[in-house]
Formats: structure tokens, C-alpha cells, sequence
């Protein structure tokens, strides 16, 4: 057993032994490594987290401890100020260097400089390296040399960048620190929900950690990847990867993704393209993040600050709960307070009802999905509210409403989707499962249905509600 004094591995948004660099170069110097895990509540990079994603994190340190522990290692959890953190372990083990993954956060770069600095003083290693991103936001530029604000230009410029690399395989002896400090107890940050346990079908839709992360990958490839193009839209179908949680806590590396689909000669080049243009759009999100910090609490494009918005309680617990009035929007919310996650398509569906229907604050939507989504994710959420509202980079135009009713229809015809998640009105036919309130009272009647009592009325008429949100719109372009 070496004598040598500990490398301190630093986890963070990388929950996982393969592809992680700062492990392999930790494993390569043959020295023992501290493996720890620091939940500071007051990093905006890594928390808070919402409510949501606290369940997942719990199961993916579980995960993680076990996989140490296979490999010779073990996990230290500890909760605080990462700096103070830091500085007792080295102080209490002796580490003379610090290895951690790099994640480019703007909000916390100064801070971690600082606080590398400082260590270099002491005689102390901070080491980074890449891992969360295929891109860095630093370099990859425009022909001016500043950052992109439309994605079909940054798709282009990343495909003309070096493929990117590799991924690395875990290590499979990870030597241990015959002294490790002692560990917070998982338990007692009380991460899991219990009264009441809201969390309690998350379990039915997910298994945290790397291992299903890796599993879940080999599924996607070999089974709706090559439909994907095709079929990713329509909420009914097993047509997603279902990544998006693992990556958001870095259960799994974009490298492995992007590398699991290369060669692939019986997927077609438009489902491979279209699902690589869908891993780069993350990227794009986190180059927006990180040169515009603010993306989460300023409209990017500030214009848009002249927009009233409505302060309305009642409509917003409404749409919280599922009730609407509209199906397919009632059906995403109440899947995303099942289970966790909404379907992509009905997320652009259920936002856009949020804002322009109802006229909330795209960023009351922001919050509401941080603290439900277990992929809640510090870039792409904010991103895409943003897309949504029109507010943002490359955003859909603010004029661009849809229509529950006839998104409902296109994407979710026979109405499965639906009838999954609002069961109360499973029985009407599919002509009416997405406008019960034109369903003659008869079909009502025979289906179980009571408006206003078992199914709520439309708690706005959207053709009058578009209107009021193009009017506002416009009172925004004359300078009203």
C-alpha cells in the first residue's frame, strides 16, 4: 500500500468512472486517490438542486460508492462550502493535489481560480480536465472571434472543428487511501422525500446511475435511434433516448454517446444526424450559459423586458397541476409531476400554453421545471424557455403560438398519450379526446365526463388568449 499522500478526486456533475478524465489521470500516477463528493448549497454550478433531482442524486451516489468499492475505492461525502471542504481534507489527509473535472460555469470560474491560486501557494495541485462538453465555449468562435447566438452557424463551426475525441474506459483498480476521512452519512441530507413521498413512481420510470445510464445508451442504439428522426415528436412512442437525466448529473459523457454512434451502417445518416444535432444543442445551451450568465433571470435578448407579464396564481397552480382544460397540456404536466420528465415535444407545447395563453413569466415555467425535472439541467432548461418564449438565441418567434388543440391532434392523434396521464377522460372518442369541451353533452355523458366537475373547462379560450399575447407582443415592437 502506497505511503504517498493522497490526489483528492473531485466529483461533481460527473458521477461516473468511464470516460472521466480527472480519475484516469489520478489512477495513472499510481498514487491513492480520495474519492469525494461535496453537496454545497450555495454553488450555483451544482446546487441547489431542485426537489426532483435531489431524488435522483441520492440513488446516483449509491451508485457511484458501489462502483468505487468494485474498483478498491471508496466515496467520502461531505456538505458545506466546497473551498472549506477542500481545505480540511487536504489539511486532515495531507493531499498535495486536487483533481477535478472541469464544467464551464462563468458564475464560479473567478472563485475556483482564486481558490487555485491560493492552493499553488501552499504547495497544493488543482488540476482540471474536460468532460462535460464536446465543446469548449472559450474556443469554439465565430469568424470575428466572438461567441454564436444561432445554432445552425454553431452546428456548422463544431462540425468543422476535430472530431471529437475518444472516450476512455474505466479503470479497474482505483488504490484506495488507507486513512480516508470520515463521511457524511447519504441519509442525513435527506435528499429523498417522505411526507408526503411525491418521488414514489420515479422508481418505475428510472434506475439512476452509471451503469443504467450505459444500458440505456445500448437500448437507444439499438432500438429508436433508427426511427428517430421520424418519430421523436409523437409523446406516445419509445422514440427518445432518455439520456438526458444521466448526462445532466454526468452519469455518462457526451464522448461515450457521440463515439457510441459512429459506424453505425444499418442506422440511416438522417436519424444519426438529426440525434447528433440534438446532443449539440446542449452544447450549444451551455456556450449560451456561459456567455450570458444570466440566462436563467434576464431575457436574452432585452427587448423583451418591455413585456408585461400577468401575475396570475390561480392559472398557475392550474397548469401545475395538470388542469387545464387542455389535454395534451394537462397530460405533460402531470407526467412531469409522475415521473419526472416530460416528452420533449409537449414540453414546447406545455411552455408556450404557460407563457402566451396565460401570459406568466417564462421564468415561473423555468423554476417549475429546475425543481420537478430529474434532468433538470442549469443550461438547457433556462435555453429552451427561452427558445420558447422567444426571448432567447435563435428563439421561436414570440408570434408563434401553439395550438394545444391542434398540436394535440397532430402529434398524439388516437390520443394515447393522453389517455396515459388523464385518465378521467380516457373513454371519450378519439375526435374529442383533445377538445372535450366541443364534445356534444351525449359523448360526454357516455364517456363519464362532467365538465367542470370530473374534467375542468379551458381555463382560457386560447384563440382569445393568442390574441392578447400577439397584442402585448406588438405593444413591444412600437415601444408602447
Amino acid at each position: 500500500m502506497s505511503t504517498a499522500p493522497p490526489i483528492i478526486l473531485w466529483f461533481r456533475k460527473d458521477l461516473r468512472l468511464d470516460d472521466n478524465l480527472a480519475l484516469t489521470a489520478a489512477v495513472e500516477t499510481g498514487r491513492p486517490v480520495l474519492s469525494v463528493y461535496i453537496l454545497d448549497d450555495s454553488d450555483p454550478t451544482i446546487a441547489p438542486l431542485g426537489g426532483a433531482q435531489l431524488w435522483w442524486l441520492h440513488h446516483s451516489l449509491l451508485s457511484l460508492k458501489k462502483s468505487l468499492r468494485a474498483a478498491g475505492n471508496d466515496l467520502v461525502l461531505r456538505r458545506g462550502p466546497w473551498e472549506k471542504v477542500l481545505g480540511e481534507l487536504i489539511a486532515s489527509t495531507g493531499a498535495d493535489a486536487i483533481y477535478v473535472n472541469r464544467l464551464h460555469d462563468p458564475a464560479g470560474l473567478e472563485k475556483k481560480r482564486s481558490f487555485a491560486d491560493a492552493q499553488a501557494a501552499r504547495g497544493v495541485k488543482v488540476a482540471a480536465f474536460d468532460g462535460q462538453l464536446l465543446h469548449d465555449p472559450r474556443r469554439l468562435t465565430t469568424g470575428s472571434g466572438g461567441s454564436f447566438r444561432v445554432y445552425t452557424p454553431f452546428w456548422n463551426a463544431f462540425q468543422r472543428q476535430h472530431e471529437p475525441r475518444p472516450p476512455v474506459d474505466a479503470p479497474a483498480k482505483i488504490q484506495k487511501f488507507p486513512s480516508p476521512p470520515e463521511s457524511d452519512d447519504l441519509d442525513s441530507w435527506n435528499c429523498l422525500p417522505t411526507k408526503p413521498n411525491w418521488a414514489l413512481h420515479f422508481k418505475e420510470s428510472w434506475t439512476p446511475g452509471e451503469p443504467a445510464a450505459l444500458e440505456k445508451l445500448q437500448e437507444f442504439i439499438e432500438g429508436p435511434l433508427d426511427t428517430y428522426k421520424t418519430d421523436r415528436d409523437f409523446p406516445a412512442k419509445t422514440a427518445t433516448s432518455c439520456l438526458s437525466p444521466h448526462l445532466a448529473l454526468g452519469e455518462i459523457s457526451p464522448f461515450r454517446i457521440w463515439h457510441a454512434t459512429r459506424g453505425l451502417d444499418d442506422i440511416s445518416r438522417e436519424d444519426l444526424i438529426h440525434f447528433r444535432k440534438e446532443l449539440v444543442w446542449r452544447e450549444f445551451c451551455y456556450h449560451l450559459l456561459f456567455h450570458f450568465p444570466d440566462l436563467a433571470e434576464k431575457n436574452w435578448n432585452a427587448r423583451f423586458d418591455a413585456l408585461t407579464w400577468k401575475k396570475d396564481s390561480k392559472r398557475f397552480h392550474a397548469w401545475t397541476r395538470g388542469m387545464t382544460g387542455y389535454p395534451i397540456v394537462d397530460a405533460g404536466m402531470r407526467q412531469l409531476w409522475r415521473d419526472g420528465i416530460m416528452h420533449n415535444r409537449v414540453r414546447m407545447i406545455a411552455g408556450s400554453f404557460l407563457i402566451k395563453d396565460l401570459l406568466i413569466d417564462w421564468r415561473e415555467g423555468e423554476r417549475w421545471f429546475r425543481d420537478t425535472l430529474v434532468d433538470a439541467d442549469a443550461a438547457s432548461n433556462p435555453a429552451n424557455w427561452q427558445w420558447v418564449a422567444g426571448t432567447g438565441a435563435d428563439a421561436s418567434p414570440f408570434f408563434r403560438v401553439f395550438n394545444p388543440v391542434l398540436q394535440g391532434e397532430k402529434f398524439d392523434k388516437s390520443g394515447d398519450y393522453v389517455r396515459s396521464f388523464v385518465p378521467e377522460i380516457a373513454r371519450l372518442p378519439d375526435k374529442f379526446i383533445h377538445r372535450p369541451f366541443d364534445a356534444p353533452a351525449d359523448v360526454l355523458r357516455k364517456a363519464g365526463v362532467e365538465l367542470g366537475k370530473t374534467y375542468p373547462h379551458p381555463i382560457v379560450n386560447h384563440a382569445e388568449a393568442r390574441d392578447r399575447a400577439l397584442g402585448a407582443y406588438d405593444a413591444v415592437k412600437r415601444g408602447d
